[in-house]
């Protein structure tokens, strides 16, 4: 009887040891909890000012054919405007106060081949991609995001695609696509240069006419860009030339140095000659 007994106090020893157990395992769990909900809710306001900061600064304009479209307009535009002294309207596209992405690549510092700098802040990049990253995420306050100052939405009127080297030959012209970008390449010339306001925009009207629009068809047309753009200097020609210059004068007192030993041997051939010539007999 007395093992039963100790049996019995065994098993209600351990069972108050679980039930102990239980409770204070349940305590922590409840403690726990709220601790947790608190951290979730704080992780949800911390990541929220990042969520509506990207909302207000979000740019619908592709700063990669906004560049493109301002080296056309830089490229195969500029040089008869600047031949003709003509200044672009406000009111104009094509004008830089219109490139929403001006500022920004003005206040590109292109070091060397694998640095950029920015402007603003003065960092370092390797790429000209990682510096576009940057203005994004670090300097996009900058901008005024007006639909208006999308240089991108002209690109089709100014042949963007073979500048960016996008458009295969092989390409089928679209007809709607075509009369749609001549419509709105004539409306840049309108704007940019009313006809008979001026000689000058007279001129340029009928330049950005046959430079731009006679290309948008697709019966064979004419080709863009035809009345040709800025003329670069070839950098090898530029290099020889200078090469050229500094050995010119070097090649001449060789020339010289070479010219001056000929003739003193020369001289001394006919003093030796004198001077083993036999004197006659008298």
């Amino acid at each position: 009887m007395e093992t039963l007994r100790q049996i019995r106090t065994k098993n209600s020893y351990f069972l108050l040891l679980s039930l102990l157990w239980i409770t204070l395992l349940s305590s922590s769990i409840s403690a726990t909890s709220p601790l947790s909900q608190s951290n979730q809710g704080t992780e949800q306001h911390a990541t929220s000012p990042a969520q509506d900061k990207s909302q207000v600064h979000e740019v619908h304009c592709s700063r990669e054919r906004s560049r493109a479209a301002w080296k056309v307009v830089e490229e195969y535009l500029m040089p008869f405007v600047e031949k003709e002294k003509y200044e672009l309207p406000r009111q104009c596209r094509l004008h830089p106060s219109n490139d929403l992405f001006r500022d920004q690549e003005e206040h590109k510092i292109h070091l060397d081949v694998n640095e950029w700098r920015c402007g603003y802040c003065r960092k370092s990049f390797r790429a000209e991609k990682f510096l576009d990253q940057h203005f994004d995420n670090r300097h996009s306050n900058l901008l005024d995001a007006d639909h208006s100052k999308c240089l991108a939405d002209v690109c089709g009127a100014l042949h963007c695609d073979l500048v960016m080297e996008i458009k295969s030959k092989k390409t089928k012209c679209n007809p709607a696509a075509a009369a749609r970008n001549r419509h709105l390449c004539e409306g840049l010339a309108d704007k940019c240069f009313p006809a008979n306001q001026s000689p000058s925009s007279t001129r340029l009207h009928e330049l950005f006419l046959r430079q731009f629009c006679d290309a948008h068809t697709c019966s064979g047309g004419g080709k863009p860009f035809s009345r040709g753009g800025k003329k670069h200097t070839n950098r090898f020609y530029l290099a020889a030339s200078v090469l050229t210059l500094m050995l010119l004068p070097l090649f001449y007192l060789i020339v010289y140095l070479y010219q001056r030993e000929i003739k003193r041997g020369t001289q001394e051939l006919k003093r030796i000659a004198k001077v083993g010539r036999k004197a006659k007999p008298s």
